[in-house]
């Protein structure tokens, strides 16, 4: 009796490949020095059509010295809550070889006071990070006139 193996259905997989392409040279991207510059370049793409209309959340992953890898919009959602899936952030990091990296999210309301949600969700991405040896610099609340930043508080 011959035994084969059939060749179709759960045997066919889907290729994975990781990959970065990096669109400006090393020493071209922006560095990030503290909170304003974090700030000024989250704000520069954020849709201002929406920032006073939808919550969103972004994240920019950076190398090592701090150079911007870039910056994606993770979530877009509701007048006062946007859904933060931390594996979402980290598959991203991890795919453009980020060592650290800044998120932000606005607040439609134009308050920059931070929630308890806030609070937890950064907590957990510091943590999350720490597993991962990829360092969650700052967590900004970004309002089209100003911005809090975790960092510059002493919160994360």
């Amino acid at each position: 009796m011959e035994n084969t193996v059939e060749t179709t259905g759960w045997m066919q997989v889907s290729e994975l490949e990781i990959i970065y392409k990096a669109k400006i040279k090393a020493s071209e991207r922006p560095q990030i020095k503290c909170s304003v510059d974090a700030h000024k370049l989250f704000l520069a793409s954020w849709n201002m059509d929406k920032i006073e209309l939808v919550e969103q959340f972004k994240v920019m992953p950076l190398n090592k010295g701090n150079r911007v890898l870039g910056i994606c919009e993770l979530s877009s959602g509701a007048i006062d809550q946007a859904t933060v899936d931390p594996r979402l952030i980290f598959g991203l990091l991890l795919k453009a070889g980020a060592t650290q990296a800044i998120v932000a999210h606005n607040h439609p309301s134009a308050s920059v006071r931070p929630s308890e949600a806030d609070k937890r969700i950064t907590l957990k991405l510091k943590e999350a990070g720490s597993f991962l040896d990829i360092r969650i610099l700052d967590h900004l609340i970004i309002t089209p006139e100003t911005y809090y930043s975790f960092a510059d508080e002493g919160e994360i």
